[in-house]
């Protein structure tokens, strides 16, 4: 049986739980109290001792990080579906798996915790940041539907719910309109979870 442990407006969290859903994956969900340190507990550090939401126990088996949880999934339920197997297309996913824990990272999620929860952090860096990473994939989005592959693949949902939570961030998403359309086609996937945008942004 799988179990996840989350907190509900972590967008780490959320790509794993969006992931899960999108398998179809039956699993077993337990909230930890970020905001009362329950990630610093014995019990926590014991599954991942750098304190950090999400981690995924299989069976005997424990996963963090939410990069690595969905390549666990992606190669374990996803059929060659989201994760390919040849040289070429899985090199092209971890390109986008990099992109979301750097650019996305520093930028778009480091925006929405300052603003969102009160971290310090320099606000405007973080905005213009998330401003650059968004041309980018702007850009990039203009001649194709996916990040990585013709088809959706663990890149999407790795790089989605910390771009439509841009919102919370003061990020907006109306300069970038093949982002948007990227978003909605993510959206439209059967089993997709919503991302819990705290700004009424595309993530609703």
């Amino acid at each position: 049986m799988i179990r996840l442990y989350d907190f509900p407006l972590s967008g780490n969290a959320h790509k794993v739980r969006n992931m899960l859903s999108l398998l179809a994956v039956p699993y077993e969900r337990v909230l930890v109290d970020l905001p009362a340190g329950e990630q610093r507990s014995p019990e926590f550090l014991a599954l991942n001792p750098f304190g950090q939401v999400p981690v995924l126990r299989d069976d005997d088996e424990t996963v963090r990080d939410s990069s690595a949880i969905l390549v666990y999934l992606g190669r374990k339920f996803g059929r060659g579906e989201w994760l390919p197997v040849d040289a070429l297309g899985e090199a092209r996913v971890v390109e986008w798996l990099a992109t979301a824990n750097t650019l996305v990272a520093d930028g778009l999620a480091r925006a929405r915790v300052i603003q969102l929860f009160g971290r310090d952090g320099d606000l405007g860096a973080a905005q213009e940041l998330a401003h650059r990473a968004l041309g980018s994939f702007d850009a990039h989005l203009d001649q194709r539907a996916w990040l990585a592959c013709k088809r959706p693949t663990i890149a999407d949902v790795a790089n989605y719910s910390y771009v439509a939570l841009a919102p919370d961030g003061g990020v907006a998403l109306d300069p970038y309109p093949n982002v948007q359309r990227w978003l909605e086609r993510l959206e439209k996937l059967p089993g997709f979870e919503p991302a819990p945008s705290q700004a009424g942004g595309p993530g609703r």
